[in-house]
């Protein structure tokens, strides 16, 4: 007999924010990519250590650890860049833990305004989260919000 779970035991988890910022796209690409060691803490506040693993350069194969307050637990993963599209797409996505960051630039040549999308991605989750996949998705959504928010605000200073 097969037994029916009451939610979706095979799909990802995904939120994704975009937002509006009065930069060119290579601008808003070399904040959040190619300073990427020096200004994710800043943009994604739970991050309390971030350590490039290879080097400090960008390039698609390197490798970091990140030190995370996930609500009062800190949380190590290693993560690894896996797109690096000049002032169109980075991605790194989780080695030791199941989760992918998107981060996709287009440029509005009419309004002089670049377009951000943020879009985080778990992978999988434990079974045992699976029954609140509605509340995990809420929480990812709300911090992408919060991070194209941040990036934008740090992008004006």
């Amino acid at each position: 007999m097969q037994i029916k779970l009451p939610f979706d035991s095979s799909t990802q988890i995904a939120g994704e924010a975009s937002i509006e910022i009065d930069k060119t796209a290579e601008e808003v690409f070399s904040f959040v990519a190619d300073n990427f060691f020096d200004n994710y803490p800043k943009w994604s506040t739970d991050v309390v250590e971030l350590e490039p693993l290879d080097s400090k350069e960008v390039f698609v194969g390197n490798k970091a650890k990140q030190l995370r307050d996930d609500n009062g637990s800190l949380v190590e993963s290693i993560f690894e860049i896996i797109e690096y599209q000049p002032h169109i797409t980075f991605i790194f996505q989780g080695i030791t833990s199941p989760y992918k960051h998107i981060y996709s630039i287009k440029f509005d040549a009419e309004n002089q305004k670049s377009h951000l999308t943020f879009r985080f991605e778990l992978l999988d989750i434990d079974v045992f989260m699976r029954p609140f996949q509605k509340l995990i998705r809420i929480a990812i959504e709300d911090g992408a919000e919060s991070s194209v928010e941040n990036i934008k605000q740090l992008l004006a200073a």
